[in-house]
């Protein structure tokens, strides 16, 4: 097992403008939202990163604490997540300050370009994710279990601290967490991945891991 720091910088995965449009809550367009859409693409594109930390710890499930070594998490959904694990990989991921910047200048004077930049910010760095754990998944060559995070489920948001302090977050790709367990850049995923033997894909059906049946940008299952 590799238990040191790894990271790595990926090149810009594939816009989907039908995602983006999902998390900016457009239920229907016109000509103009399609404009607003090319636009926000070309002024961000250049101003994002997508840089990944990452490690593999052991994991030990019982009942609900999955213990991982150097901490232990008391989580109901992500022991069901983990069943059948020996080993996790813990990773962090950004795409940078840039789409930050542009969401608070555009936030002053442009509500509907804020808004569009947004959801830009959550398609992209959904995307960094499903492209680092393709990644992994054809790297290790072995199946992988959907990405679960600090907040998700039962998990607590605080298991944020442990998952920073593990790997060194700030130094190796610029992500720090606040007081309040905010991440800045805002755009960024921490998450732990579960290994198996199964053919299983953590790209998919991430939403189905979550309780919130009536989230507005719940996707299909």
């Amino acid at each position: 097992m590799n238990s040191v720091i790894l990271n790595k910088t990926y090149p810009a995965p594939p816009f989907c403008e039908k995602e983006i449009l999902r998390y900016a809550g457009c239920k229907s367009t016109d000509n103009e939202t399609h404009k607003l859409l090319a636009d926000c693409i070309n002024e961000a594109q250049d101003k994002l990163t997508y840089k990944v930390c990452y490690r593999e710890l052991p994991v030990t499930v019982k009942g609900d604490i999955c213990d991982f070594g150097t901490f232990k998490a008391q989580s109901q959904s992500l022991s069901k997540n983990l069943e059948n694990c020996d080993c996790v990989i813990l990773f962090g991921a950004t795409v940078g300050v840039g789409i930050d910047r542009l969401i608070a200048k555009y936030g002053r004077i442009s509500p509907a370009r804020a808004l569009m930049l947004q959801a830009i910010g959550a398609e992209r760095i959904e995307a960094l994710c499903d492209a680092f754990c393709e990644d992994i998944q054809n790297t290790l060559g072995i199946g992988l279990k959907p990405r679960f995070s600090p907040g998700y489920g039962d998990l607590p948001l605080d298991t944020q601290k442990d998952i920073f302090a593990l790997l060194d977050c700030s130094k190796r790709i610029g992500l720090t967490l606040n007081s309040s367990l905010l991440m800045s850049p805002s755009k960024s995923v921490t998450a732990v991945i579960g290994l198996t033997n199964k053919k299983e894909n953590a790209t998919t059906n991430k939403c189905a891991l979550c309780d919130k049946k009536d989230c507005t940008f719940r996707g299909a299952l």
